[in-house]
């Protein structure tokens, strides 16, 4: 195989493949009554087996089409073996030779797109990767352009929920007055698969531009925080609240005026772990307290899972990087109108598409195939141990 092309699927993974495949085909063949269920085997069986096969579908389908690539590209590196080692060619075998390079080249462009495909099917999903996500920006080292550019990121992941269908409730806003900004921001995405997608965008992003309010020309870097924690279980609140300190207060305006005659903000601190939630977007009390207890919850959730992965022994360390806050993850450089993901190497040009949140699908789409490739890599370790 040519060396531009090195495949991933190789050892065990394809007897996966192998016998996910003939799983598939096996539980039609019962479905359509070919086959039948074994003696001890019920209805209810039979329902989990249907639902089983539907989702097994797309998986089979793909492997099946990678199996029969794999099997042409044999055929077709044989039939160019056996031709090179023609001691007299024709300038027929010429011809053949040819085609057949021509055909191996588009044989292997196909193996590469469905293995591409395929791996999703091949790594074991975690189980919050279906869940909603709880979205938290805050400006960081840049002082009035921090907190511009961390309004442009939020911004930049409603308009991508929009795309994509997903529901983006604004949970709080911190605007700073007079040229705008948020000093912080929060909301709930809601929607099949939102932290599988958002997952990966956890870090500092840095912004290198020239300020409107430079006169020198000179550009300035500014950064912003964010954290994508998976949205928590539903949560019993009086359960909870057992642990938990309720303080009211009026709520604050960007210039700490008041903006409510009533104590309707509201401060929920976490006692065991000290986590403190504040909460003053709504006028009633009773919204900014759910809404508060959501967030407390994600942020509970979230601590736990931190725990139980520090706990796991990895074989090795992500390519994608530690999905800490404070690791810089990507760069907006507005003067080359390119942002760049440094955990992969992988750029993208044009600044008004990806804050308009078009070009992020670029971005989630190559995190999330190099992040299976990372666990393909941890799978083979372990069956080769």
């Amino acid at each position: 195989q040519d060396a531009s092309y090195q495949p991933l699927i190789t050892g065990k993974s394809l007897q996966v493949i192998e016998n996910l495949v003939d799983e598939y085909h096996q539980g039609l063949r019962i479905l359509s009554g070919e086959e039948k269920l074994a003696e001890d085997e019920t209805q209810a069986d039979f329902t989990a087996l249907s639902i089983k096969i539907g989702k097994l579908e797309g998986a089979a389908s793909v492997g099946k089409e990678f199996k029969e690539t794999r099997t042409n590209l044999d055929h077709c590196q044989a039939l160019i073996a056996e031709l090179q080692d023609s001691k007299q060619k024709s300038e027929d075998d010429e011809e053949m030779l040819g085609l057949a390079y021509e055909e191996k080249n588009e044989l292997l462009a196909e193996l590469e797109r469905a293995e591409r495909e395929l791996i999703q099917y091949l790594v074991p999903q975690d189980a919050d990767e279906e869940r909603g996500a709880v979205l938290e920006i805050r400006a960081g080292a840049g002082g009035d352009e921090a907190m511009l550019f961390a309004e442009e990121i939020f911004q930049m992941y409603e308009k991508h929920a929009q795309r994509r269908g997903w529901k983006f409730e604004v949970m709080e806003v911190s605007r700073q007055e007079g040229l705008g900004g948020y000093r912080e921001a929060m909301a709930v995405i809601s929607g099949d698969g939102v932290y599988r997608n958002l997952q990966f965008e956890t870090g500092v992003h840095r912004v290198q531009r020239v300020p409107a309010t430079e006169s020198q020309g000179r550009i300035h870097t500014s950064t912003c925080t964010v954290a994508v924690l998976p949205e928590a279980p539903q949560v019993n609140i009086e359960v909870l609240s057992k642990d938990v300190r309720v303080d009211l207060f009026r709520s604050r305006g960007a210039g700490g005026q008041s903006v409510n005659t009533t104590d309707s903000a509201v401060r929920v601190t976490h006692i065991p772990t000290g986590i403190v939630v504040s909460m003053q977007d709504e006028r009633s009390q009773h919204q900014n307290k759910s809404k508060a207890f959501k967030i407390l919850a994600a942020r509970l959730y979230e601590r736990e899972r931190e725990i139980q992965q520090k706990q796991r022994a990895d074989l090795r360390s992500s390519q994608i990087g530690t999905g800490d806050r404070s690791e810089k993850i990507r760069t907006y450089n507005f003067s080359r109108q390119q942002i760049t993901d440094h955990r992969i190497k992988f750029s993208e040009f044009g600044m008004d598409k990806m804050l308009a949140g078009e070009l992020l699908d670029s971005f989630i789409d190559e995190l999330l195939f190099r992040h299976r490739i990372d666990q393909i890599g941890v799978l083979s370790q372990m069956d080769s141990t």
